[in-house]
């Protein structure tokens, strides 16, 4: 895809909705980090209906290491994997709270020493919480950026190198939000919506042809 086209696109996409932003719920950048943690393999709808009871009792490190690790399971329990989350969630409050003065550091390295968070996770909060210029790269990104010709990669590692490469500046801090709303939304998985895309024109997909 040549450079004209990308520009078309985030221009397409930034004229849709001037300003996205992530679909978990959240105040401050702890809850947010605690909302990606329980997102991993979950959908954002059911990690929020665990949080908005959660959060306005418990959103700092403190008043979670205070529930203690069977309580936070009671809040969580709905979410798909919460037993080990709860877990990594409970360490990573205890080390907020004894290195960080219990506040979200802004950097990858400290957040990637955090348990529970992977560079997807540090990007996230990076770019959402701190408006950093960095791509988390989820399969609807990952899909979004293969199909579409944008940018093309083998690895999750590839397409963000790429993206970050590609998209132009002015664009940056929200395409991370762009791209996943265009993959959950339009350009999903099984059968995407082309007849009814922003940006189809110019996409470089080529369905399959029926036989």
């Amino acid at each position: 895809m040549n450079k004209k086209n990308r520009q078309e696109i985030f221009e397409r996409l930034r004229a849709e909705n001037p300003h996205p932003t992530t679909e978990l719920n959240y105040s401050n950048p702890f809850e947010l980090l605690i909302a990606v943690i329980l997102s991993a393999q979950a959908t954002d709808k059911g990690v929020n209906i665990a949080t908005d009871k959660l959060f306005p009792v418990a959103n700092t490190p403190e008043a979670i290491l205070k529930l203690g690790l069977e309580g936070l399971k009671g809040y969580i329990k709905t979410i798909g994997l919460f037993n080990t989350k709860a877990a990594n969630v409970m360490k990573t409050c205890a080390i907020l709270a004894e290195q960080h003065n219990s506040v979200v550091p802004d950097t990858r390295e400290a957040l990637e020493a955090l348990p529970g968070v992977g560079r997807k996770t540090a990007n996230v909060v990076l770019n959402t919480a701190y408006g950093q210029p960095t791509m988390a790269v989820d399969t609807h990104i990952y899909r979004v950026s293969n199909r579409t010709n944008i940018a093309p990669g083998k690895t999750v590692l590839d397409v963000e190198k790429k993206l970050l490469k590609f998209i132009p500046k002015e664009f940056i801090i929200d395409a991370h939000h762009w791209l996943i709303l265009h993959g959950r939304y339009t350009c999903i998985a099984r059968k995407p919506k082309c007849g009814s895309c922003l940006i189809e024109d110019l996409c470089e997909y080529s369905p399959p042809k029926k036989t």
